[in-house]
Order: structure tokens, then C-alpha cells, then sequence
């Protein structure tokens, strides 16, 4: 197979030269989903797998290709061979014909110093109880979760002593209930009357109630028998099920805490419930498996109408030592419950005249998504923006319900005796796009929500949560939970060599403490710069500053071993910062009309911040011009440290390596540098709350450079609205002219070389992962070649993970680093991991504040048979290799730049998506995923190097 350099090898190197090779090995990592590993094959931030194939005669597509038969064949193959994966390794005992096996663990690691410490997991003991699931079905339908929790509480406080048999259901809020013991009945109709907070406006005095139809009906009968199997290693199917239901037990705890409804009979005191249940929205909020209440602590300011409260996250989970309760300290931002017209001042002071239209659009982004209520009304219902309207109110007209053709100034006048102050502003949008509903600014009220400042330890949270003193949770399922943090025995694995330049005066470093500096050194390959120039966009910056930081930053990069040429192609310049895109193409056309291509352009960013992605977008994908942004506050101080940040990733984006590991050039990596081997690393980020038209956007990267594995190529598609599944790892089509064409970013890059990690899933997605993206790369590989077949190993890489490790002796140098936390290298594969499978979890960085966060791998397919200490020093070696700073990082490499480069592309659409209509809220999945637009193209020479670093 041809390789590639990777984007911008000196011309010297080997790596440069076509060859025919054996096939590299894979390997994924990931996060919450990513992967990486060692193969012949793509990467991503999960695990991969390490080949011994040779690689396939011919990487092109040729009359010879393979057709479309013989690799449709390969899913069936691949999803037997998965599913009968585990087989492979041991003889596991029944599981499910359906699940899909993962490897068990190869042993324990023994590599590294040994030491104790203390996790964030509670042991979790269960009595003996017959658990029911029912289903519960509300008519008419609520989205609310908090409103169907107001159903069921007023439902067991009417019915608990009666016709449900004394039994306290646990609810999920949604659809199910589970109880300790049968009900009475399987399937009964309940009907259940709560008091309505928003009357309608003919009866803004008068409270009404609303009826809701509760049906309760047998769906099924967990077994915990299934559960103690599986944690004693009889079973290899986690019964996740069962799993679910102690889960929503401990959730309901929480969720019901503040929410203590009393049956009343007199309408007399209907306001005093409605009064209680807004106290419960304030103080106690569920977001996911996380609770917030400003019981917790006291809030704090975030600035911009926002303040943020304390809270924590829970999860159950099955582990070694039997089932663990992770229960995490967080904080989460809210907006303050303030005028709408108090927050649009953060954005703009005067009110008086209409917002310019680039404030409009970033009071829309911000706006959208958020509840309000509106302060006219004494009793109200809360409304969801949509957007805003692209007219003043002074000059919006609506046809009422009369078929009347009105003002919302006069509506507001002659309705409500409400004369409008900020006619210049525009309105709220809520409803539908058919039947739009217009709110004034001045009259709208954030609904409420909080936070905290002082941070609570996991241990009081746990005994706050007084979960063995709860009635539900120990007396009626017979759960207790221990008070105390788990002890957990662990390794700190020796940081490895990195190689450096032979001319510097330290070709050499073993790094302490996960950090080490540039001094005396010079990069393991320094890039060429011949063709550059600067264009300053800041106001605040002159002429002769920017002359200065660039000459500052040139110096820099060339005693660190970069060749760079001192004066730029044409004058350092500066424009205007409402200009920018004039501006970058003026630089490129006065560039090429000297004959030349722009190898690297420096921008000094405007003063105010919101142009990084249209410059990126203009760069990247329109001009095919690399680019390094800084700062002009950073620029103005002329600061050696930051030129040396700076000139690390000016060096890799020109296609230099910074250091590599003296194992990989020395070749001495089992599975890596046995054979040429490449890494994927892989992610997918998602738009943010309310951003319905935005698709979701993955990335793979992969390694160009066997055997130093530090270059990394990537590719970036455009999917469906929240698809966690990689959909364009490989595909292929039939075009009438050239018949059966491949193509895929795994293909892509497996044609100029491979290896695989992967970012962005969730446990219960570990198995269609597996098998579609598995699929993906068995595809792409024998679409090069028939029978091309390299072995995987495929690591999921949860870089989101809630675990938390601290010092078991806080005094202890040799123990902790400078801020208290475990050292870096810490590694854990024992009591709190998996029963069965491979899983560990490392702290391979030093935190720069607050507590360091381990990252949790987990193989799910491992063909080159690594034992637990060759893929854990692995992992933690290339975690010191990252280009863009002299510090080991939390996360593999690969899945990182995977997520830095999705996150890029990101950038290529936001102003498709930011700006338009009002909102296209309404649409249906199906429709949206219809309208996915193809990501703007990046230019091939931007592509060719580490361009999103």
C-alpha cells in the first residue's frame, strides 16, 4: 500500500517514498464513544486492531476491484464472527443469542508502582424482592416529566392504601413504574384531577383543573436473580433491565423529595398546591441522571443573565466488587429568572432603538429554546421561544382570532390596558410557524432556575441523599447504600522517553508530573515555512506591534528547530475587522499573483470575539490557506511562552512533528511498530440545545507517520441531527459511467495508510457501534482488495465518564501532585471495572484545577490479543504525544484531534444555521435529516496536515 506523508514530510524522509507494506495494525479509542487501537485499517478514538496482512497490491480502484456482492457479504461475517467473539477467548457461560460478545479481560495489569486509592462509587446491597414493571400510559399525552411526576404522586396519594395494595411505585417519569410485589390488578384505569396554573385569559381569576386519564398495566417481572448471576461471573450479559429498575428506585428518592402533594378537597386551596409545586421547580431540578437544588449550596453569577447551581449525578453500576452507586459533584448553568428585556441588555444597553441585526441574531441564539411567562397574567402557563420576530413591535401586525387585522402595541392597549415601552425591540416568538405567538420583551419572565458555589465532597452527598433512611428505596425495595468512598487498588504507570532533535542541546526527555518545557530542545522534525505572511484585524493593536509579534513569533519557531523564512511574501497589513473576508482574499490573490502559494497565514483576531469560524470557514475550505489566529491581547505582551505555545502547533500545521516516543522510533511497541500499523481516532459532536436544522458532524483522523505514529490526517462528514453512529466510514454507489465506486473516510484514509479511535458513545450503544462501524471497516478494507482482511482491536474511549479518583493519603508527595490530585499514569483495571470485560480506567494527565478526571477504556473487539499492560502503557504513552502543548492530556491523541477537527467543521456552517427564519422547531426528524447539506469542502492542501490543531 502507498503511503502518504501525512501532509508536509521534508523531502528526505522515508516516509515520503511509495512502498508496498504490510497491512498496519488497528486501533480505536473512545469516550462516551470514541476509540482507538492498532491495525491495517482506519482510526478513530476507540481501539483498533494490529495485522498481520500484507496490505492489499493495489489501494486504487481498478477493473479488478471487488464487487458489490462480495462485500455486502462481509456484514453477515463480521456480525457472526462479533457475536461469537468472546467465544474465542474463553468459554463464557449462556448469554443471550442476540448479544453481541466483547472480550473478557486478559489478566490484570502489573506494570507500574502500586498504591490505593478512593473512588466516588457507594457498594449497593439488595434484598430479596419480587420486582414488577408496569407500564403507565397519560391521556392526553405529556412531554413534561415534572407534570407526569405530579400525576403519579397525586395518583399513589389518592390510591396507595387502597387500590394499590399499600405498594410505593418508584416512577422513571415518562412510562413505566416498578414496584417490590404485585399491585392488586393488571391493568387498571385511573382518573386524576390536577389544578391548571394557566387559565385561560377570560378567566385569569379563576382557577380550573386539568383531568388526565391514567392507565397502569403488567408489562413484565425483572429478575434479580439474572443481576446476582451476572456480578458473580455466571452471566456475560449485563441485565440491563434490572439494572434500570434499581436505578430509577434510587432516581425516584431525589426526584420526589420536595414533591410531597396532599390530597385536597376544598378548590379553596388549589392555589396553595400550585404555590407548593412552583417551590418544588425552584428549588429541585432534573436534568438526565443529574439533580440540581439550591438546598444544595448558594448560586452563583455567571454574568450575561446567567447563574449556575450546584447539584450531582448518579448512576448504577455493575463492577468487580459487586453494584457500585457513582454518585459525581457537578454544577450546571441556568438563566436567571429575569425580564427578557434585562437580559437583552447584556448583549445591548440601549433598548430604545431596534437591535442592529448581527445583536438580533446572537439575541435569537441565545434566547431560543429558553421558557418564559408572561407578568400581566396572575396565573400563566409558560411559553417556549422559537425565536424572534425580524420586525420591531412597532411595526408587527397578527389577525386575532376575530379575523381582526392588528398591532401587537394595540392588542397589548386594548386588551390588557398595556401600554408597551420598548417598541423598537422586537418580539418573542412561541408556538408553531402556523399559529405563531408573539410576546413583548418587557413582559416576559425567565422561568426560574438556580445553582451553587461551594463544592459538596461525594461523600455528603450521599449521606444528604440519606438514601438508607428513604422509604422507597430501603424499606420498600430493600436497598441500602454504604456511606463511604470505595478504596481501590491502582498503578502509577512510568511516564515514557520522548525524543527530541539530536541538535538540541536535550535530544531527550523523561517528563515529571506530566508536564515538561521546551528549553533546550528542538522539534523531532521542523517544518518549512517559505511562503507567509500576517493580517492584523484589531483596532487596538498598530502597525509596529504586529510587526514586532511576528518577528518575535519567526525567531521563535526557527530556534526550535523550524526552517522559516524572516520576511513575510508580502507587508504584514492591517484591515478592517468588518472586512474580513475582503481581507483574506486580498492577501491570497496578492499572493498567487507572485506566483505563489500561501504556506501559512497569521491573523491577529478582531478585538471583539464571533469571526474565529468565518475566518476558518474562508481559510479552509474557500482559499486553501492554513492559518494560525491569535489573539491581540496575547500578541500585544510579546510573551515568550505564549510564542512557544504558538510555534507547537504553527509546526505540525505545516506538516512538522513536535517530539515522538523513543520506543516508536527504536520500534519497540508490541503491535504497533512490529508492522506498519496506523490509528484512527474518531468523534462525533452534536449541535447545541435548539438547534434543530443543525446536523451532527463526525470526524476520523488517522495516523500518517509509522513508525513515530504522531501525524494525523482528517476527513469530516455531515450527518443526521444527533446520529451517533459514524454513517460515512464507508459507502459505495454504482455510477453508470465507472460502475461500482467506494468510498468512506475510512477508505479514504486507509489508502493512505490506517489505525482507529473513536469519541461520542454511550454503553447501550456499544453493540450497534460495534457492528455497524466493524462492518465499515471490514468493507473498506476488502473494497481495496478482495479477502484484505487485517486484525482489529477496537477500544471505546469514555473521556465523559462520572468515576473520580482521589489520593487515599492526601499527604503523600509521592502519591499526589502539586494540586492534590492522583499523579498522572494512575491506572485502575480492578474492584470498580467491569465484571467480565476489558476495562480500565487512566489518569494520564496532571489536572490544571479542580480534581483530575480519569478516562474509562473499554475494548469491545480485540483481534491482536493485547494483554491489559501493552494497550494501558500504550494508551498512556501516546497520551504525552499530543502536538499542541509540552503536557501528557487526559485522552488518547487520536480521539482528541477526532473531536478538535468535528468541532472545526462545526465552524464551516454556522452561519447557514445561526441566521434565517424564526425557527424550524416544528419539522420532523425525518425532514430535517432530508435537508442534511454536504459540508463545505476543504482544500487538499489544508487537509493534508494538522490543520485543526
Amino acid at each position: 500500500m502507498s503511503r502518504s506523508g501525512g501532509g508536509g514530510r521534508r523531502p528526505d524522509s522515508r516516509h515520503d517514498q511509495p512502498t508496498q507494506a504490510p497491512a498496519p495494525p488497528f486501533q480505536r479509542g473512545t469516550d462516551r464513544g470514541s476509540h482507538y487501537g492498532s491495525g491495517a485499517a482506519p482510526s478513530s478514538s476507540h481501539a483498533a486492531s494490529t495485522s498481520t496482512a500484507p496490505a492489499p497490491s493495489s489501494p486504487s480502484i481498478s477493473a479488478s476491484a471487488p464487487s458489490s456482492s462480495s462485500v455486502s457479504t462481509l456484514v453477515e461475517e463480521t456480525e457472526q464472527k462479533l457475536t461469537l467473539a468472546a467465544l474465542a477467548a474463553a468459554t463464557p457461560p449462556p448469554s443471550s443469542s442476540q448479544a453481541v460478545g466483547f472480550p473478557v479481560r486478559p489478566g490484570f495489569g502489573t506494570v507500574g508502582r502500586k498504591c490505593v486509592v478512593r473512588a466516588n462509587h457507594f457498594m449497593v446491597q439488595l434484598a430479596e424482592r419480587d420486582i414488577h414493571h408496569y407500564d403507565v400510559s397519560i391521556t392526553p399525552w405529556v412531554t413534561s416529566r415534572k407534570i407526569n411526576r405530579q400525576i403519579i404522586s397525586q395518583l399513589i396519594n389518592l390510591y396507595r392504601l387502597t387500590d394499590l395494595g399499600e405498594r410505593i411505585p418508584a416512577y422513571d417519569g415518562m412510562k413505566s413504574i416498578y414496584t417490590a410485589g404485585p399491585l392488586p390488578f393488571e391493568s387498571k384505569e385511573f382518573i386524576i384531577n390536577l389544578p391548571d396554573s394557566d387559565p385561560r385569559p377570560s378567566s385569569s381569576t379563576r382557577l380550573r383543573e386539568r383531568q388526565f386519564r391514567v392507565v397502569i398495566r403488567l408489562a413484565s417481572k425483572p429478575d434479580l436473580y439474572t443481576l446476582q448471576q451476572f456480578l458473580r461471573r455466571r452471566h456475560f450479559e449485563a441485565p440491563y433491565e434490572v439494572i434500570q429498575v434499581l436505578a430509577v428506585v434510587l432516581r425516584a428518592a431525589p426526584s420526589e423529595k420536595y414533591l410531597t402533594l396532599t390530597v385536597l378537597i376544598k378548590v379553596s386551596l388549589l392555589e396553595w398546591l400550585i404555590n407548593e409545586m412552583m417551590n418544588f421547580c425552584i428549588r429541585h431540578t432534573v436534568v438526565g441522571r443529574s439533580f440540581f437544588s439550591t438546598d444544595l449550596g448558594p448560586m452563583g453569577q455567571l454574568g450575561d443573565g446567567v447563574e449556575y447551581w450546584r447539584g450531582y449525578f448518579q448512576s448504577l453500576r455493575p463492577t468487580q466488587m459487586g453494584l457500585s452507586l457513582n454518585i459525581d459533584v457537578s454544577a450546571s448553568s441556568f438563566y436567571e429568572p429575569i425580564l427578557v428585556t434585562e437580559f437583552v441588555q447584556n448583549y445591548c444597553r440601549d433598548l430604545s432603538h431596534p437591535l442592529s441585526d448581527e445583536v438580533r441574531l446572537k439575541v435569537k441564539k441565545a434566547l431560543k429554546g429558553i421558557k418564559v411567562v408572561l407578568t400581566h397574567r396572575e396565573y400563566n402557563n409558560s411559553h417556549k421561544i422559537t425565536g424572534i420576530s425580524s420586525q420591531p413591535m412597532s411595526q408587527l401586525m397578527f389577525t386575532d382570532d376575530s379575523a381582526t387585522r392588528m398591532s401587537v402595541i394595540q392588542y397589548f392597549r386594548e386588551r390588557y390596558n398595556i401600554a408597551l415601552q420598548f417598541t423598537s425591540l422586537p418580539a418573542l416568538v412561541a408556538g408553531s410557524e402556523a399559529r405563531p405567538i408573539y410576546l413583548p420583551m418587557e413582559l416576559s419572565r425567565i422561568v426560574a432556575g438556580q445553582r451553587y458555589a461551594k463544592r459538596l465532597n461525594e461523600r455528603q452527598m450521599a449521606r444528604a441523599n440519606a438514601y438508607n433512611e428513604d422509604t422507597l428505596v430501603n424499606k420498600e425495595f430493600g436497598i441500602q447504600v454504604a456511606d463511604d468512598l470505595t478504596s481501590v487498588d491502582a498503578r502509577i504507570l512510568p511516564a515514557p522517553m520522548l525524543k527530541y532533535h539530536e541538535t538540541g542541546r536535550e535530544a531527550s526527555v523523561n517528563p515529571g508530573f506530566g508536564q515538561w518545557n521546551m528549553i533546550n530542545k528542538k522539534m523531532f522534525n521542523g517544518g518549512r515555512v517559505e511562503v507567509w505572511t500576517c493580517v492584523n484585524f484589531s483596532t487596538r493593536l498598530n502597525r509596529d506591534v504586529a510587526f514586532q509579534f511576528c518577528q518575535g513569533l519567526v525567531d521563535m519557531c526557527n530556534s526550535k528547530g523550524m526552517v522559516f523564512n524572516l520576511r513575510p511574501v508580502i507587508p504584514i497589513s492591517s484591515s478592517n475587522p468588518n472586512q474580513i473576508e475582503k481581507a483574506l482574499v486580498d492577501v491570497h490573490n496578492r499572493t498567487t499573483q507572485q506566483g505563489k502559494q500561501l504556506q501559512l497565514l497569521i491573523i491577529i483576531l478582531p478585538d471583539v470575539s464571533g469571526s474565529y469560524g468565518r475566518i476558518k470557514r474562508v481559510c479552509e475550505t474557500e482559499l486553501g490557506i492554513v492559518s494560525q489566529c491569535c489573539q491581540p491581547r496575547q500578541a500585544s505582551r510579546l510573551n515568550m511562552q505564549y510564542f512557544e505555545n504558538v510555534a507547537l502547533k504553527i509546526n505540525v500545521k505545516v506538516g512538522g512533528r513536535n517530539t515522538v516516543l523513543v520506543d516508536a522510533v527504536q520500534k519497540r511497541i508490541p503491535l504497533v511498530t512490529d508492522r506498519p500499523t496506523i490509528i484512527f481516532g474518531a468523534d462525533v459532536t452534536h449541535p447545541q440545545p435548539g438547534e434543530d436544522s443543525s446536523p451532527s458532524i463526525a470526524a476520523v483522523v488517522a495516523s500518517m507517520d509509522w513508525p513515530e505514529v504522531a501525524k494525523y490526517r482528517g476527513l469530516v462528514s455531515a450527518q443526521a441531527h444527533h446520529e451517533e453512529i459514524i454513517q460515512d466510514l464507508y459507502k459505495s454507489i454504482q455510477d453508470p459511467q465507472r460502475g461500482f465506486v467506494h468510498g468512506g473516510m475510512i477508505r479514504m484514509l486507509l489508502m493512505l495508510f490506517h489505525l482507529c479511535a473513536r469519541d461520542g458513545v454511550g454503553e447501550r450503544q456499544f453493540s450497534q457501534v460495534l457492528l455497524h462501524e466493524m462492518n465499515a471497516i471490514r468493507q473498506a478494507c476488502a473494497s481495496l482488495e478482495e479477502g484484505y482482511a487485517p486484525p482489529v482491536t477496537f477500544v471505546v474511549v469514555q473521556k465523559r465518564c462520572r468515576t473520580r479518583l482521589f489520593p487515599a493519603e492526601n499527604n503523600r508527595c509521592d502519591l499526589t501532585d502539586r494540586s492534590g490530585n492522583i499523579l498522572p499514569g494512575t491506572v485502575v483495571d480492578t474492584e470498580i471495572c467491569h465484571p467480565t470485560e476489558f476495562d480500565f480506567y487512566l489518569n494520564s494527565h496532571a489536572a490544571i484545577q479542580g480534581t483530575s478526571r480519569p478516562t474509562r477504556y473499554h475494548v469491545l473487539y480485540d483481534e491482536n490479543r493485547f494483554t491489559a499492560d501493552g494497550l494501558q502503557v500504550l494508551t498512556n504513552n501516546l497520551c504525552y504525544t499530543y502536538a499542541r502543548c509540552t503536557r501528557s492530556v487526559s485522552v488518547v491523541p487520536p480521539a482528541y484531534y477526532a473531536y478538535l477537527a468535528a468541532f472545526r467543521a462545526r465552524y464551516y456552517i454556522e452561519d447557514e444555521t445561526s441566521a434565517g427564519g424564526s425557527t424550524d422547531g416544528n419539522r420532523s426528524t425525518a425532514e430535517r435529516n432530508l435537508a442534511i447539506r454536504p459540508l463545505p469542502v476543504i482544500k487538499d492542501n489544508v487537509k493534508d496536515v494538522m490543520f485543526y490543531c
